[in-house]
């Protein structure tokens, strides 16, 4: 039996070796669905090799926040692995640090430092992209409180190790206010990940941009840091979705090395189906104009709220 802490270490390793994979299956697919070659499956892991060997260039206006915020950024998804149900149906050692609320503030903390980061470089696109982003997380907030108070009012507990536990029951997992508070949060996951249709992760030159702009500035390993800690954000917070909110199912109850096996593979499985949800959607809609996303938000808030609601008149 694998020990506690080797499950936590194991999930960790996880979220790191696997998450930049997902962004490149995302672009192979969409290319392919749009008639393209598109590039390689390990194309992000490329990337990332070319740019840990590149110079930096920095801005002189530069402090050591901005050297700072890369790896914040970085770290503050694998802190969020370890309050999650990555691979476990039970409690692993690091889980009790913070319930769900809290778990979501651990990883607003790194969009907090990227647009501090941003700012800092004195960029003018900079500045855009991260009022940009502040606003989008203006709107995404409310629509998570309620989709938290939600679930937690379901599974009659906050914590996500145990939320899994309660939603694996059949009544827990087909109810409406479930499905409706799943549906908003993954409309919040595309939000905050740079997805379409509220923003365009493959631009990197347009005014439009958000994430793109916020990161603009930097280069070099600080930038493979950035875009691999992005990788890993899209990963965990689809991982709550998949391992909590839809498919609970498919996680080790007991530690056995072959049934922590079958986690991780049901795991990818998992993500390669979300995957080809995303590549449907990137395909079919276009990104939003700015003054659009509230709209896009808007409606995640009231099904937020039909959640709710739905769950205060159905609860008996």
């Amino acid at each position: 039996m694998i020990p506690d802490w080797g499950i936590q270490v194991i999930a960790v390793l996880v979220v790191i070796v696997f998450s930049p994979l997902f962004k490149g299956v995302i672009n192979r697919w969409k290319a392919r669905l749009q008639s393209r070659r598109g590039p390689p499956y390990l194309q992000p892991y490329y990337d990332l090799r070319k740019l840990f060997r590149k110079d930096m260039v920095v801005s002189r206006h530069a402090s050591w926040v901005f050297h700072l915020v890369p790896l914040v950024y970085f770290a503050v998804p694998i802190v969020f692995a370890t309050l999650i149900p990555v691979l476990s149906a039970y409690p692993l050692p690091l889980a009790e640090m913070a319930d769900i609320l809290g778990s979501g503030f651990v990883l607003a903390l790194g969009g907090f430092f990227i647009s501090l980061g941003a700012l800092d470089a004195a960029s003018t696109y900079g500045g855009m992209g991260s009022s940009r982003a502040r606003v989008v997380s203006f709107l995404s907030e409310p629509v998570l409180i309620l989709v938290f108070f939600t679930v937690a009012l379901v599974a009659q507990t906050d914590l996500p190790f145990f939320v899994n536990r309660a939603l694996v029951a059949p009544l827990n997992i087909i109810s409406p206010a479930h499905l409706l508070a799943a549906v908003a949060f993954f409309m919040v996951v595309l939000a905050e990940t740079g997805r379409i249709p509220v923003d365009n992760p493959a631009t990197g030159t347009e005014l439009s941009m958000i994430d793109g702009a916020r990161i603009l500035e930097y280069s070099g390993p600080e930038l493979a840091l950035l875009e691999w800690g992005s990788a890993m954000k899209m990963f965990v917070l689809l991982t709550v979705l998949l391992n909590v909110l839809i498919v609970p199912a498919g996680l080790t109850y007991d530690g056995q090395p072959l049934h922590v096996l079958i986690a991780i593979v049901t795991l990818l499985l998992k993500m390669l189906g979300i995957s080809a949800v995303i590549v449907a959607i990137e395909s079919t809609y276009a990104k939003l104009r700015f003054f659009r996303i509230p709209e896009f938000l808007g409606v995640a808030f009231v099904l937020s709220l039909l959640a709710l609601i739905t769950y205060h008149f159905t609860k008996g």
